[in-house]
């Protein structure tokens, strides 16, 4: 199996791992430190399998532009406020989180 089928083969199993789920039911994560905000430009997917890569350098340039980091105070109040459903999928032990286009 080459890098690149192997690529494919766990962007596919990220794929399936994702789900909408309420903030709400999500407050336990953010409470945890767990949370990770991706911006709605990115792939939640993308980001996931950079993630589970342990791609600093994507990671960082994502951080760099605002993109990528842990869910801020601001943000879950937002959301709370709003009764917001997001998408997510989980990269041990964080719980990637993006709102909903």
């Amino acid at each position: 199996m080459t890098g690149n089928n192997l690529e494919e083969i766990n962007r596919a199993k990220l794929n399936l791992e994702t789900a909408q789920m309420a903030w709400c039911d999500m407050q336990r994560y953010f409470a945890s430190g767990v949370a990770l905000y991706v911006a709605p430009e990115l792939d939640l997917v993308e980001a996931a399998l950079q993630m589970s890569e342990d791609n600093i350098g994507q990671i960082q340039a994502w951080m760099g532009a605002g993109q990528f980091g842990k869910v801020s105070d601001a943000q879950a109040a937002e959301w709370i406020g709003a009764d917001a459903m997001l998408w997510s999928v989980v990269v041990s032990p964080w719980v990637l989180v993006q709102p909903l286009k």
